[in-house]
């Protein structure tokens, strides 16, 4: 899915998608790791499976040297879901290791997830999520 750099961000931030997510679905590397997720949730939500190749750390279990059939594992997710909110809970900056908690409102429900990135040659990277329970 295209959309128009003036068009609000995918990721809900309130900003334009040119001054938000844009520049490092472009080849800029976000400098933090809550940069990065919410320009993954973009991703995901444009069908950017490049970008979320790209950016997704070789220890995550998702990752594979099978590019074409991890291609179309994110292309089938971003296809067949609706992404309709996000909400950063925390976020833990560090300089090597990050943390972000956040909760994605999908057409299947919430995914609440705490998201660890580790930085590597001067890029975050996602390494893999927690799903922590909550008790309301």
């Amino acid at each position: 899915m295209k959309i128009s750099s003036n068009t609000l961000c995918p990721c809900h931030s309130n900003e334009k998608y040119k001054k938000c997510c844009q520049p490092y679905h472009k080849g800029i590397f976000p400098s933090n790791a809550q940069k990065l997720m919410r320009s993954r949730y973009s991703a995901f939500a444009m069908g950017m499976a490049d970008y979320i190749m790209t950016t997704t750390h070789p220890n995550n279990p998702d990752y594979t040297e099978d590019k074409e059939n991890w291609r179309k594992r994110i292309l089938d997710f971003s296809q067949n879901t609706q992404f309709i909110g996000l909400k950063i809970d925390e976020f833990i900056d560090g300089d090597v290791e990050a943390f972000v908690t956040f909760a994605a409102r999908l057409n299947s429900g919430i995914l609440r997830e705490k998201s660890r990135f580790l930085k590597e040659e001067r890029k975050w990277l996602y390494e893999n999520g927690e799903f922590p329970t909550t008790t309301l």
